[in-house]
């Protein structure tokens, strides 16, 4: 099967000689814009892929950052307010309203 044009050569021919050479050079123009499309094509997907992995980089090292600093707060915190934590985050019990101020150890607010 070959490839048919979407053109009539018919169309650009001069005289019996020429139209041959004609339309090979104008095949050739054709073929060397859509050569220079697609380098410039591949030149912009490279790049942005470039620019991609570095953002895949940053944001799994904050992913990390922010991993470490989260074990870190849990190793620290207490259990009681772990289990305060825990339940502002769960979407079944609702928050408390009003904000508990801490006692000090006399049993008197803070």
């Amino acid at each position: 099967m070959t490839f048919q044009p979407p053109f009539s050569p018919s169309l650009f021919r001069k005289g019996d000689n020429a139209s041959g050479a004609s339309v090979v050079a104008l095949d050739n123009k054709i073929e060397q814009a859509m050569d220079l499309v697609k380098n410039h094509l591949m030149y912009a997907v490279r790049e942005e892929v470039e620019v991609l992995k570095e953002q895949i980089r940053e944001l799994v090292e904050k992913n990390s950052q922010l991993e470490r600093e989260n074990t870190l707060l849990k190793t620290l915190a207490s259990p009681e307010q772990l289990e305060k934590f825990q339940s502002r985050l769960s979407p079944e019990e609702p928050a408390p309203e009003a904000p508990e101020t801490p006692e000090a150890p006399g049993g008197s607010a803070v």
